[in-house]
């Protein structure tokens, strides 16, 4: 039976890694996958993650299965965190969430549900997704039976939001479709709504039966653990409904962990537990249930008042070493004489920037210098230090 298969095509980004792990140049440089470096280019672990990890290995009693959906105490701690102890939907409820492992894991679940759930004469509803965003995200729903189309979201002529063609497209989505929105630090352009920008979207959807889905993986890596939460709050409004996909890969560097969450908003408690049991069934033929040490990590630090004034800290450090090194590679761009306005790049947001360079460009970097970005012009910021940005800007002044 497996004669006459043929080797399916790498990953578009992390193909990329491991063409760049292969590669012999000493001088190489990873701007593809999404993964936080240091000054050093290294992907730290936080010191509140270890310090989180050494009370668990010393509590730990079992190795015995989760519940289907995790445990209830990361669940009321990832709603704490998305929407603030003290918000309307939990007081009132109205929100469920399941731990899965990773936020890509809490798409596909989400994929399923909607599937399974939502499909009207036997024809699932569509998702909305912008236009460029991840590339794995129509890979996912797809995969999971679902149709997917795009709505405009980046001008690359300005470098900012096409807000009018966004919000027009938006106004014709039919009833019972789905929105993917990213909450905040949109991958890959870097670029997000304004809050009035945000409200204006929130105002759209509301009354048209329009499902928002927001895919949220970038928390405190934007402003701040609250204010990148804002745009979600326009959406998150009394009697709502929404899914919000979490990750914890990057805010927490648990990248090899998979920690994410999915939560559902729905207009009641009873509605919220109705649909938990749904997505609890959607797992239990997936991957029946989550890994534990990851959502611990999370749980023991978002609940510890120290170690959580210790993690924010460190978002911080991470969220200002990234736009630091926008501002320093918009600086040598200019200063290596590249033609352009890269001052955009400044204004950016979150681990990655939508460069403006082309599928060539981004060829010859690879061929020529050993750069390795992803081939829609996607860079990740953090993987630029002051040690290599140098050589990066000589190289794409080079090929421009």
């Amino acid at each position: 039976m497996f004669e006459s298969i043929q080797p399916a095509p790498p990953d578009p980004i992390l193909g990329l890694s491991e063409a760049f792990a292969s590669d012999p140049n000493p001088a190489k440089i990873n701007l593809s996958v999404g993964v936080y470096q240091d000054d050093q280019g290294h992907t730290p672990i936080l010191g509140s993650v270890k310090l989180a990890e050494q009370r668990l290995l010393g509590s730990e009693q079992t190795k015995s299965y989760k519940p289907i959906s995790g445990d209830p105490g990361y669940a009321a701690a990832v709603q704490r965190l998305i929407f603030g102890a003290d918000h309307e939907v939990i007081a009132a409820g109205r929100a469920a969430t399941a731990h899965t492992p990773g936020g890509t894991a809490a798409l596909r679940v989400a994929g399923d549900y909607l599937k399974k759930m939502h499909s009207r004469d036997g024809v699932p509803p569509t998702v909305w997704i912008s236009d460029p965003t991840w590339a794995n995200h129509a890979n996912v729903f797809q995969a999971a039976g679902l149709s997917v189309k795009t709505y405009p979201y980046f001008d690359p002529a300005t470098n900012s939001l096409s807000f009018d063609a966004m919000l027009q497209a938006l106004s014709q989505v039919p009833a019972g479709d789905v929105v993917l929105l990213h909450g905040c630090c949109h991958n890959p352009t870097g670029t997000d709504p304004t809050y009035e920008q945000w409200a204006r979207i929130a105002d759209c959807l509301a009354g048209r039966g329009v499902l928002p889905l927001v895919d949220f993986a970038y928390q405190g890596l934007a402003d701040s653990i609250d204010q990148d939460a804002a745009g979600l709050m326009q959406l998150c409004r009394p009697g709502c409904e929404m899914v919000i996909c979490s990750s914890f890969s990057k805010n927490f560097g648990l990248y090899n962990e998979r920690v994410g969450a999915l939560t559902a908003v729905a207009k009641t408690q009873v509605a919220a537990q109705a649909v938990l049991s749904h997505v609890k069934t959607c797992i239990r033929s997936n991957y029946s249930n989550p890994p534990a040490h990851g959502a611990a990590i999370v749980t023991t630090v978002l609940n510890d008042p120290e170690l959580r004034s210790r993690w924010e800290g460190e978002v911080k450090q991470m969220r200002d070493r990234i736009n630091r090194m926008r501002r320093l590679l918009a600086q040598r761009l200019s200063a290596k004489g590249v033609p352009g306005d890269y001052s955009f790049i400044t204004r950016q947001r979150g681990m990655f920037s939508y460069s403006g360079l082309t599928e060539d460009q981004v060829r010859r970097l690879r061929e020529k210098h050993a750069i390795y970005i992803v081939r829609s012009g996607r860079i990740n910021v953090a993987g630029i230090t002051e040690a290599n940005v140098d050589r990066l800007c000589e190289a794409i002044a080079g090929v421009v």
